[in-house]
Order: C-alpha cells, then structure tokens, then sequence
C-alpha cells in the first residue's frame, strides 16, 4: 500500500534536505494535482555553476537521478524491486537562471509494467526527462532505463 498524499507531499518536502540536493541547491515537489508527477528545480547559485558560468553537468543530473524510480516503487508498492539500470544525459544548451525537470509515469504505463512483472518478466522500461530553462529552451535530456520485477518471497 502506498503512502496517503499528504504523507507523501511531506516526503517530498523531506527530500529536500537530502545533503547532495541541499548543496547543489535542488528543490523537489510532488504534484498536487497528479500524483505520478515529481518537479524539481535549480537556481544558478556560485556552488553549483561550472567554470563558463553555467549549471554544473553534475548538478543537472543530480536533480534528475532518482525520480522515475522513486515514482514507480511507490506506485507499484512492496511487492517489487525497481532499481535502476542505466542513465545518460545529453547536454543540449547552457543551462542559466532556474532549470526545471518534470517526471511522470503515466497510470497505464505503470499497469503494463506491474502485469509484466506480476508474469515473471524483468521488466526494463525506458524513460525519458527534458531540464527546461527559464526561456522555455531544453537545456538536457535525460534518459533513464529501470529494471523492475516482482520481489521473491522468503520460503
């Protein structure tokens, strides 16, 4: 069973104390409106910009690593193992100002991997995350491969 919304909105809260998303000045927050969907946020500050200026590759990835699994374990519930599997990052611009990255699984996306799962498959699905600027431009895009499967149970 997942957590209530509320319970889940102070968890999301609570991330933000997470020491690597402090120091880079990464903030999170969970939809109210859609409950599959994590924001995160970073502002240009001078620890966490490169030596042109702008975000550091690092930090930029650092506010998009664990969303997409944290969104399909909690939705999935105990039952499964989500980990990830792989990641990459395509830097596509200079990121300035505020940057943004929204991550959603959609329900029905989240049924086909539970049923895949619940028949004995290793499931692996791809998803795909864009850091946006201020001026609307994708600054990276990020693409992350999970592996899911249905948890063993002690005999």
């Amino acid at each position: 069973m997942s957590p209530s919304p509320r319970v889940q909105r102070l968890l999301a809260r609570i991330i933000n104390f997470y020491p690597p998303f402090l120091g880079a000045g990464i903030r999170v927050r969970q939809s109210k409106a859609e409950p599959y969907t994590v924001i995160s946020s970073m502002t240009l500050r001078p620890w966490n910009r490169n030596l042109f200026g702008t975000h550091f590759g690092g930090s930029l990835y650092a506010m998009c690593d664990p969303f997409f699994a944290l969104i399909l374990a909690r939705h999935l519930g105990a039952g499964y193992v989500v980990w990830d599997r792989s990641a990459s990052i395509e830097f596509l611009r200079p990121g300035r100002g505020i940057v943004r990255a929204t991550f959603h699984i959609p329900p029905d996306e989240i049924a086909k991997i539970r049923e895949r799962a619940d028949e004995g498959e290793k499931v692996e699905p791809r998803l795909v995350a864009e850091v946006v600027g201020e001026d609307g431009e994708v600054v990276a895009r990020v693409e992350k491969r999970l592996y899911v499967r249905r948890a063993r149970t002690e005999r």
